[in-house]
């Protein structure tokens, strides 16, 4: 195997080759690829189960399938543009956005783009790596709430919020028992 440095050296005489295909179709994360024009082009399991959505229904199809109707626009503006001029706004930042699932469920997702070009550089699409977040997203939702009600309440009331909402943060992130 060789990188860009030359042969990688390994400490094991076995050499490692990458099924690319059964990567994607295993990657417990979705994997959706789309080319220039938004088209579907590949919609893993993981997506599958994701979105509710089979690869057959979301291929060839527009990325809308996914997108709440009030942010097509936002979202199509952005894509035509980066389509463009293969400048990113986000780089390799993590991206979190509201979503719709087949049923109509709305989710909260995050997810990574990568720009995809052939070896002449010409960009052919975009992959992105997206994975549900919406337990994130509600348990923030909760502690804004708490927040304000607290601001509301007076300093007072902040410490006896904090004493009560840090252990359940704590639990809700990491399933461990705490001793706060």
């Amino acid at each position: 195997m060789e990188t860009r440095q030359g042969p990688m050296r390994s400490e094991t005489s076995m050499e490692t080759h990458v099924d690319l295909h059964a990567l994607v179709q295993a990657a417990g994360d979705a994997i959706i690829v789309a080319d220039v024009e938004g088209r579907i082009v590949l919609w893993n399991p993981a997506a599958e189960r994701l979105f509710g959505f089979t690869a057959a229904e979301a291929a060839g199809g527009s990325l809308n399938l996914i997108i709440p109707e009030r942010f097509r626009e936002r979202h199509w503006t952005g894509y035509h543009t980066v389509m463009q001029t293969g400048q990113r706004r986000y780089g390799t930042q993590l991206l979190r956005v509201p979503s719709l699932r087949k049923d109509g469920q709305r989710l909260s997702i995050a997810f990574t783009v990568a720009l995809l070009h052939v070896p002449d550089g010409r960009r052919t699409g975009i992959a992105a790596i997206v994975r549900d977040d919406t337990e994130r997203w509600q348990e923030e939702q909760t502690l804004r709430r708490r927040l304000a009600a607290l601001e509301g309440r007076g300093a007072s009331a902040y410490g006896e919020m904090m004493e009560k909402a840090l252990p359940e943060v704590y639990l809700a992130r990491h399933g461990e028992t705490a001793f706060i």
